[in-house]
């Protein structure tokens, strides 16, 4: 998998040991019971619902429940049947998605610290955050890089090649080679559906 991601797409190969630092921080987060939260604005928003997608059922894997795991399902349905209809999950919330309070507290208190007050209200030390910003320097995911840092988070920024405030912020930075905004979500498909895959395929394969 790892040679034909860079075979077609060369231009990330730069990013290779970054790519794999979120991958191990995301398989040890899930070994120790964690949570990767995810933020983001438009276009950017709609990828951490895709990442939260492929994270919390099947992508590439049927993921089958095993050993102890599938007897308790067993037990507790009642019926052999009940393994059959889920699966694995790798635990991931996309906090846009989470519209009721997001719109409640860009009302009443402060926009710009929205993802900042749901990654440290969810967040756990140990747990991923990813912030996705084609600039890096989007506030409200500055803001909730920053704070996932306060609650001793490990911490990723997704953005394009521009310096930017993510940057400084983030234990891992990766910056795909372009600028102009579709040019870099382009680029972040790729790079998040090769983590996604083998986070999946180290784990449950």
């Amino acid at each position: 998998m790892k040679n034909e991601f860079y075979e077609r797409y060369p231009m990330l190969k730069e990013n290779e040991d970054k790519i794999e630092k979120v991958i191990e921080a995301i398989i040890n987060t899930y070994n120790s019971g964690g949570t990767v939260l995810l933020c983001g604005n438009g276009g950017s928003e709609s990828d951490c619902d895709h990442i939260v997608g492929e994270f919390m059922k099947g992508f590439m894997l049927k993921r089958p429940f095993k050993g102890e795991d599938r007897n308790a399902i067993v037990k507790a349905f009642g019926t052999e049947d009940a393994v059959k209809n889920f699966q694995y999950a790798v635990p991931a919330i996309s906090l846009p998605s989470l519209s009721a309070v997001n719109t409640a507290f860009i009302n009443d208190v402060a926009p710009d610290f929205v993802y900042a007050q749901l990654m440290y209200g969810y967040g756990k030390k140990g747990d991923v955050a990813i912030g996705i910003s084609t600039s890096g320097n989007s506030k409200n995911v500055v803001n909730a890089l920053i704070a996932a840092k306060a609650k001793g988070m490990f911490t990723v920024a997704l953005t394009g090649a521009k310096p930017n405030r993510s940057e400084e912020i983030a234990d891992v930075s990766i910056k795909v080679c372009e600028t102009e905004t579709y040019k870099v979500q382009e680029l972040h498909l790729p790079t998040y559906h090769y983590i996604c895959a083998e986070v999946e395929r180290r784990l449950f394969e």
